[in-house]
């Protein structure tokens, strides 16, 4: 029976991995489509956000099965809670790169080089972020969890001194170009929620292994 449930939470690693997977891509082609103001692209990257939707199916699927039929142990509960927390997240993500490619279509023009850089590098970080979550859970590892907490504060940083630099842009500009700034504000603002879902997938991570959740009174012994 054992053998059993463990080869049911292997599956379950397997599929996080997956739709952790499919979230990082995304983010990826969602700044290529800004990048290359390519519409097609951008279409693709919403259609293609239904593949995520129904990995959190079939994750919460997975999950359920488990609660109901296998009476899991305090270690391995948390570990099945986790994951469902954790889906909702990862959900959400892919809302945010389809959000994403919905400016990308609205104004249907790539952004200037330096814009590029500063998102492409925000983009980067939080989708690294994403990575190492899920790579948290599956492995086990506090350490690393913690590190993707630490570094939502930098993405925080980055993206008001982003939003500034924009804000100065509209001004210098006299809103000639006010249009095409805010979207790369609100680009920059998913990027940064992005980056807020993956510590909260590290959050209940930790919680998964240590049985304590940070923003909560959530305590689960063994």
């Amino acid at each position: 029976m054992r053998n059993r449930f463990d080869a049911q939470l292997h599956s379950l690693d397997e599929q996080l991995t997956h739709m952790g997977e499919l979230c990082e891509t995304a983010i990826a082609k969602a700044t290529q489509a800004l990048k290359d103001g390519s519409v097609e692209q951008a279409k693709i990257i919403i259609s293609e956000d239904e593949e995520i939707d129904q990995c959190e199916k079939d994750i919460e699927r997975l999950c359920l099965k488990l609660l109901l039929q296998q009476q899991p142990v305090a270690k391995d509960l948390r570990r099945i809670s986790a994951a469902l927390k954790m889906i909702t997240d990862m959900e959400r993500i892919g809302d945010q790169t389809a959000d994403i490619a919905e400016i990308i279509i609205s104004s249907k023009s790539g952004a200037a080089a330096d814009e590029i850089r500063v998102i492409g590098t925000m983009a980067s970080e939080v989708s690294k972020m994403v990575r190492n979550s899920v790579t948290a859970y599956v492995n086990r590892d506090l350490e690393l969890a913690q590190s993707v907490m630490k570094a939502d504060d930098e993405i925080d940083q980055y993206f008001e001194e982003v939003r500034d630099e924009m804000i100065e842009f509209i001004k210098d500009e006299k809103g000639q170009n006010g249009k095409r700034i805010f979207d790369l504000i609100m680009v920059t603002k998913y990027l940064e929620r992005i980056g807020d879902h993956a510590t909260n997938i590290a959050e209940w991570v930790e919680f998964s292994i240590t049985g304590v959740h940070k923003d909560s009174a959530i305590i689960h012994e063994g």
